[in-house]
């Protein structure tokens, strides 16, 4: 792995004085607020108040007047309606969304998610068939669709509707559909555009309500599921989205749904739960469904109304996640072994590799690994129906979805954005994508991101972090993109006694500061080794501050991701 450089982010030191007069909040603070954009006194108190009173009104959304009337429609009419949608966390919590509000006071609805093998990302043939054997006339899809052109003009040729809730960025115009729901549409002057594909579901029950003057309130049961969405799509946790966000956790920690409680009694952490524990905890169990067997698997556990069916359900998704992490972890060890092999590997800006009998539904998986093991952007491939799939991902700072672009003739499809991407290719196309790749992604890196960086929040003194310094960070949270959490720099620590290598390369680290009797606890996951290399010696780290638990007492610890 190449070594981690460490960067302070840049931020104006006169106008953090300023807002330390203005707010008579610590100075470290008023940093982190600049950090986020955050730069008057109003805009401060929108970040640390949420309301809901601060989100969008929904008939804001371009063609939500009509996806409203249209769905509005279907239920005066007793149309039979399918609900569809992707098979991971995001078109899966839509799916049980949507399900969950209509079936309140709807009950001809059925809903669908495409199989991964067999008919892949987005709204597939296979789908609009089975909406015309069961009679549906109106299908809502959800985190897929804007791209899907062939399917919804097949669809209507059967004459079944779609309305459209995506949130990805349309191609070759948008596709013939009743509505098509999607803030990224250039038409659309919705305020905020970093919606998840149930948030964008959200949004038009939201709507269906505000047509029937259902008190909004009523809506708030279904935050969880638009938390739990929001966390592991990776979008972007500010303004809306961190609210959404905030008021999901605050429910799922309260009283969660039977299906959400009982994937968290499966996975035994302690309450409360935080985004982490969404994105490393629940969000693995549900893409496992998809992954490895059947993504209905997911909605039906989410839509659970029975406890011990629903810890039975949530059983079979640990088992489930067991058999992926296995499968990644050798996959992910036999594809570095395989770069490793290449004569040129060191010299490589970029990673491709190709074996047929790898697992379509891990590939993204050990793509990431790839990119953790040795920090370049990664294609990783293996054969489906006769053809070449791959899942891409990039690392901080390259647009990978630009780099695929100039490749773009040797693909069947591909799809994705900026950090991750999907493609297709005929095998015999395999050689000449790696080489054109490898070209591309040469002639484009900046020297700057070769190397992996972590970006600093700022220095700190161990002294600092007391339970008010705790208590004004969780102010801060829900964390995410774009609001992330804040990285720490302690400079000169010590062991004080009590640090100890674990099994793994994990350490277990008590630490205090040169010049101070403060002694913080911590744990440092695969640090092992560079720990043992200052064992004895003052150092720096690098750390997340976390609340820790132990025999009923709460204390605030060390997250420790580097060691210098």
């Amino acid at each position: 792995m190449k070594p981690i450089i460490w960067k302070l982010i840049p931020t104006d030191e006169a106008e953090a004085e300023r807002l330390h007069q203005e707010l008579k909040i610590p100075l470290v603070f008023c940093r982190l607020l600049l950090q986020r954009g955050i730069r008057t006194i109003e805009d401060a108190r929108i970040f640390f108040r949420h309301d809901l009173a601060n989100t969008h009104h929904p008939f804001l959304m371009k063609d939500m007047d009509v996806a409203v009337e249209r769905l509005d429609r279907a239920l005066q009419n007793g149309e039979r309606i399918l609900l569809y949608g992707d098979y991971d966390v995001d078109g899966t919590t839509s799916v049980a969304l949507m399900y969950a509000f209509l079936s309140g006071f709807y009950a001809n609805l059925d809903y669908y998610l495409p199989n991964r093998d067999k008919e892949g990302y987005g709204v597939s043939l296979q789908g609009v068939e089975y909406a015309r054997e069961t009679g549906c006339s109106l299908v809502v899809a959800m985190d897929c669709g804007i791209k899907a052109h062939k399917a919804i003009e097949l669809a209507k040729s059967y004459g079944i509707d779609f309305i459209v809730c995506d949130h990805h960025l349309p191609e070759g115009g948008l596709p013939e559909a009743v509505a098509c729901l999607d803030p990224k549409r250039e038409d659309c002057l919705y305020p905020y555009k970093e919606l998840s594909g149930c948030g964008v579901a959200f949004k038009l029950a939201q709507g269906l309500a505000l047509q029937h003057n259902v008190p909004q309130e009523e809506l708030a049961s279904l935050l969880d599921l638009v938390a739990v969405s929001t966390a592991c799509d990776i979008v972007h946790m500010t303004g809306e989205n961190r609210i959404f966000a905030h008021f999901g956790m605050q429910r799922l920690n309260r009283s969660p749904r039977i299906g959400l409680w009982a994937m968290m009694q499966k996975i035994n952490r302690p309450f409360p739960l935080d985004i982490s524990d969404v994105v490393f905890g629940i969000g693995p169990m549900i893409n496992a469904a998809g992954r490895l067997a059947d993504a209905r698997e997911a909605v039906r556990l989410l839509l659970s109304v029975d406890k011990n069916s629903a810890l039975d359900y949530a059983g079979q998704l640990v088992q489930r996640n067991k058999d992926r992490r296995q499968m990644d972890q050798s996959t992910a060890e036999a594809a570095q072994r395989m770069f490793r092999e290449k004569s040129d590997w060191t010299s490589r800006k970029s990673t491709v590799l190709f074996e047929p009998n790898w697992h379509k539904g891990i590939i993204g998986i050990v793509a990431s690994r790839m990119v953790e093991a040795f920090h370049k952007p990664t294609v990783i491939l293996t054969e489906s129906n006769g053809k070449a799939v791959g899942s891409a991902r990039s690392v901080a700072g390259f647009d990978l979805y630009s780099a695929l672009q100039a490749c773009e003739d040797l693909f069947y499809t591909f799809g994705g954005h900026a950090h991750a991407a999907g493609m297709q290719l005929p095998v015999e196309n395999v050689a000449a994508f790696e080489e054109r790749f490898e070209q591309v992604v040469s002639g484009s890196i900046l020297p700057e991101i070769e190397n992996p960086q972590m970006d600093v929040s700022a220095k700190l003194r161990f002294e600092e972090v007391t339970p008010e310094f705790w208590k004004m960070l969780k102010r801060f949270e829900p964390f995410g993109p774009h609001n992330p959490n804040p990285m720490f720099w302690a400079e000169n620590v010590l062991d004080s006694g009590k640090s100890r290598i674990l099994e793994n390369n994990h350490v277990k680290l008590s630490l205090r500061q040169e010049g101070s009797n403060v002694v913080l606890n911590g744990i440092g996951f695969g640090l092992g080794k560079k720990y043992e290399a200052v064992e004895g010696k003052t150092f720096d780290i690098l750390f997340h501050l976390r609340e820790e638990e132990w025999q009923g007492y709460r204390s605030i610890g060390l997250y420790v991701k580097d060691i210098r």
